[in-house]
């Protein structure tokens, strides 16, 4: 049984960010080579845009499940030291929202097609109104530490990220993640938010065996007996062992529990993958390399 985490958390009546001009939008809109410089390009239309999880190798201490069964209206909460540099996850235009209610501390990152994302508690803005940033740039510093100014109602220091649709409602980040990928990738699995492991957890688990142990079989997120020799491959540097016959057993999964424990997860190492293995080990395979 793996033990529940206690998260710092915030409060259920963090504020969506409002007022944001047509202006400001349009001038997050297109990427030019270098710096992070963005050209607003008016009467474009704009499909979805390139967003990702900038946070995949932090702990998760409150899901978007957690965050809604305490009265919130959702996000999820990342574990990380006070002063962290906070990658923005997509393209788009900046607005600092001081003292934002229970929130402390706010950065919108305003898309282009009508999509914000939102980090609170920061310490620090680093960015002023309406400058437009490429993906990755960082837009603030992490915060959360309880009293301190921009925590707001934090009980410790984390990073609280949501997103907020076009219509105004706000959204799990990771779920748009998976539904979003950049063209010609695969999506990101929910494995990393449900602990239970999906067709797409397989299916990134497969290209990246194909990308680093020699893996020559089928992406079709359905694992057999050359999907999992690889992996025992690859676990060859996390402890693993016995022998590469493509039959795992607790040796073969102690190992992927080791490999999970650089990416969140604090249970043991007995091989048995309970939904928090999976979720540290989803976290591996969500990263961009394996896209």
């Amino acid at each position: 049984m793996m033990r529940p985490r206690v998260s710092p958390c915030c409060g259920a009546d963090e504020q969506p960010a409002g007022g944001l001009s047509r202006r400001g939008v349009l001038r997050g809109a297109a990427l030019a080579a270098g710096g992070g410089v963005v050209l607003g390009l008016p009467g474009t239309a704009y499909a979805a845009p390139v967003i990702d999880n900038p946070f995949a190798g932090y702990t998760i201490t409150q899901t978007w499940a957690q965050h809604r069964a305490n009265g919130s209206l959702g996000g999820i909460d990342f574990a990380m030291a006070v002063g962290t540099g906070l990658p923005a996850c997509g393209a788009g235009t900046v607005t600092n929202i001081p003292n934002n209610g229970t929130g402390g501390h706010t950065v919108t990152i305003a898309h282009a097609d009508g999509y914000k994302s939102q980090y609170l508690h920061l310490s620090a803005f680093v960015l002023a109104n309406g400058t437009p940033v490429a993906r990755g740039a960082i837009v603030g510093r992490s915060g959360g530490a309880v009293g301190a100014p921009g925590s707001g109602s934090s009980t410790g220091p984390h990073l609280h990220w949501h997103m907020i649709d076009p219509g105004g409602t706000r959204i799990n980040p990771l779920e748009y993640v998976a539904q979003h990928p950049p063209a010609g990738a695969l999506p990101k699995t929910a494995t990393e938010t449900t602990g239970t492991p999906d067709t797409v957890c397989y299916k990134r688990m497969q290209h990246w065996l194909r990308l680093t142990n020699g893996y020559t079989g089928p992406i079709d997120g359905v694992p057999g007996t050359a999907t999992y020799s690889a992996l025992q491959r690859a676990m060859r540097g996390y402890g693993y062992t016995g022998p590469i016959d493509g039959a795992m057993g607790p040796n073969s999964w102690r190992a992927v529990q080791n490999l999970a424990s650089g990416y969140g997860y604090t249970g043991p190492l007995d091989g048995v993958m309970g939904p928090n293995s999976w979720r540290g080990f989803a976290r591996f395979l969500n990263q961009n390399a394996w896209d």
